[in-house]
């Protein structure tokens, strides 16, 4: 897999996370068919295409929020386990930021940072509270450590459901259109953060809209249309070469020329 040149210190190694045979339904609507795709560990996959094509779903299943009907899905070579504390411990290994960032409400930045690693791995109130203070350093909202998410803008939440996620360590962070519900000021702070992510190195499966970061921080990006991986390829190639009429289509309605 060849990166892109605007993200060069990624070192792209062995699969973290596969998908094979992965069938879903909803009832009689088949959402995902025969899904096969695997994402390098500092691997960033992006996962475009037109709405209702399966690509949050897709993103759903990999930490079990979505169960799958068949097929196996794998995290660092471990089945994904169906219940228990067992899935608990996956979780905390699959950092997820959701579009509506689902902050507590009723606490405060610095402790929805903190909850995570303290309920579920046993962290020291002391050492949590460090840690979160450098990860909000890091998603630059440091200094909205002691409000509560309602009094920061979409932008600044989006941020701390970044901190809040990344405070876990997980092994591969999922994001399910973290900036579609965000004002249009507000999405390039939350894509900077995610780009400076796929700089050092995280591994990343993203959907998104937005074509511009697919451009710049993607390794591969994957088309969806109608439950099926379409296409894939390197960013480069995708835009400007893509293969299947689907993906010609789709460009030409998204992309300005």
């Amino acid at each position: 897999m060849t990166g892109s040149a605007s993200v060069p210190t990624a070192e792209v190694g062995q699969p973290l996370v596969e998908l094979r045979d992965v069938q879903k339904y909803f009832g009689s609507l088949h959402v995902l068919q025969d899904i096969n795709m695997s994402v390098a560990r500092g691997e960033v996959v992006v996962v475009i295409g037109p709405s209702g094509s399966g690509k949050s779903t897709l993103c759903r299943t990999i930490n079990r929020l979505e169960p799958i009907d068949s097929g196996t899905i794998t995290l660092d070579g471990q089945p994904l386990p169906a219940e228990g504390r067992a899935l608990a411990r996956l979780r905390a290994d699959v950092g997820m930021v959701f579009q509506a960032f689902n902050l507590f409400a009723h606490k405060t930045v610095l402790q929805n940072v903190t909850l995570g690693p303290m309920k579920a791995k046993g962290v020291k109130r002391a050492a949590a509270q460090e840690e979160a203070m450098r990860l909000l350093e890091r998603v630059g909202v440091a200094n909205q450590a002691n409000k509560l998410p309602a009094q920061l803008s979409g932008g600044q939440q989006q941020r701390v459901a970044i901190a809040r996620a990344l405070a876990m360590k997980p092994k591969v962070m999922l994001f399910d259109e973290p900036t579609s519900a965000l004002d249009p000021e507000m999405i390039n702070e939350v894509l900077d953060v995610m780009t400076s992510l796929a700089k050092e190195g995280m591994t990343m499966v993203v959907v998104t809209h937005e074509m511009g970061f697919a451009r710049r921080a993607a390794h591969r990006v994957i088309f969806m249309d109608d439950g099926r991986i379409v296409e894939e390829a390197a960013p480069e190639e995708f835009f400007t070469r893509p293969k299947s009429d689907r993906a010609k289509d789709f460009l030409s309605k998204i992309l300005t020329h």
